[in-house]
């Protein structure tokens, strides 16, 4: 669909393109999306279910295709809406390709983007960008190379123990290896975040906020308000709100919910198990709302937010297996493992060990710097790194203003030691 068809100005009555045309450019995207993301899914899902090889061909994913079809439908759906300005084709492909952010995200919206480009906001203060750019990157790769990647060494080694099931893991494996892959996905995916912020911003580019300490959420919405956060927004403008929201009933509104993380399953994965963990988000999410429902009624008092916090992240832990185990098979080992129904051993004999002894002394401290430590966007606040996403949830000081960085010689020789710890992982 060309500028001149989804751009609102250029219908000769003013009015917004016709829903055809919408129809049109949404299908074209998310066949396409389909066929490179879920061909082979529905290949594998057909042979198993009704026993019949339907061939298709094996495609190579194209990379970040998620994340720019999103954009790409927004896009669209705004231009019909007649919420879209007139741009011309080269500043509608700089938004699509624009590469920090192209591969994982954040999922970025051309209300935000286009004004930057248009502006030319790399022009102006090039040394604070510089200066903030790169230390968010540093920091972004910091988290990845040397939090996300050494802890999955613990979870892979445990998830794949119980995938193969040699024997049934303890107590204090499944646990360390779900707490593992809780920290490494939140490390590694935020980390990629950072990349990109700061990678955005060394060209004066500021990108969407897109984590915000989720570990710290007292209630599962307030998780979705902290995690992915552009992801959120898209589901819940371009999505759910779509199927009716909340406006049609307590009813309608839960199988919304469910009907929304359901896909947004579907959309981290080509695999059951991920519309498994979208559908226990879904009922989490309805059982949130229920149990505000029942406080507002009955003039209950809250959980203490300690307690809140942990059985929020205890929650969002036990769907990460799910996420991770790659069947359904290994997934309810796991549970049943943590649940304590093959014992409540801690820790297995030093010959059938799959991990070292010491390994969970190392998950217990990133933990809880997740809850107790600022995050990169509080660290940098006062240079504004990432746009806020409105309806997330606010971006408070952090008490100690020691944290904040500044281009001074402490904390330039603190990053130095950050990038000495990422040279010794190579």
């Amino acid at each position: 669909v060309s500028e001149s068809q989804v751009s609102r100005s250029s219908s000769p009555t003013g009015r917004p393109p016709s829903r055809l045309l919408l129809a049109l450019g949404v299908t074209a995207n998310l066949v396409l999306l389909g066929w490179y993301k879920y061909s082979g899914f529905l290949d594998h899902t057909i042979e198993a279910w009704f026993g019949v090889d339907p061939g298709l061909p094996y495609v190579m994913l194209p990379l970040g295709i998620s994340f720019f079809t999103f954009q790409q439908v927004a896009y669209l759906v705004d231009a019909h809406r007649g919420e879209a300005g007139e741009y011309n084709f080269t500043d509608y492909l700089l938004f699509v390709t624009f590469f920090p952010q192209l591969i994982a995200g954040p999922i970025v919206h051309h209300k935000e983007m286009m004004p930057q480009f248009m502006r030319q906001t790399w022009r102006h203060h090039r040394w604070v960008n510089f200066s903030t750019g790169a230390t968010i990157l540093l920091i972004g790769f910091f988290k990845k190379v040397v939090i996300a990647d050494n802890v999955s060494r613990i979870a892979t080694s445990i998830f794949t123990a119980a995938a193969v099931a040699d024997r049934p893991l303890t107590i204090g494996e499944a646990w360390t290896g779900a707490l593992a892959y809780s920290v490494q996905i939140y490390f590694d995916f935020s980390g990629y975040s950072d990349m990109a912020v700061g990678g955005a911003r060394l060209f004066g580019i500021r990108l969407p906020l897109n984590f915000h300490s989720p570990y710290k959420a007292a209630s599962i919405t307030e998780f979705w308000r902290r995690w992915h956060i552009t992801l959120s927004r898209f589901l819940r403008d371009y999505l759910y709100i779509p199927l009716g929201g909340n406006r049609r009933g307590k009813p309608r509104r839960y199988a919304n919910l469910m009907v929304t993380m359901l896909l947004g399953g579907l959309w981290h994965g080509a695999g059951w198990t991920f519309v498994m963990w979208g559908g226990l988000h879904g009922v989490f999410l309805c059982a949130n709302h229920g149990w505000l429902f029942l406080r507002k009624r009955h003039g209950l008092p809250p959980l203490p937010r300690p307690l809140a916090v942990l059985a929020t992240f205890l929650a969002v832990t036990v769907a990460w297996v799910f996420f991770r185990a790659g069947s359904f098979e290994a997934a309810g080992r796991m549970l049943h493992a943590m649940a304590g129904l093959d014992g409540f051993t801690g820790w297995p004999n030093k010959a059938a060990r799959v991990v070292a002894s010491a390994d969970p002394l190392k998950i217990i401290p990133v933990v809880i710097a997740c809850w107790l430590l600022p995050n990169t966007q509080q660290i940098f606040r006062r240079y504004r790194p990432a746009l806020l996403v409105p309806h997330s949830v606010d971006l408070p000081r952090f008490p100690n203003r020691r944290w904040q960085w500044r281009p001074t010689i402490p904390f330039a020789l603190a990053l130095t030691a950050l990038l000495l710890v990422i040279g010794m992982q190579f």
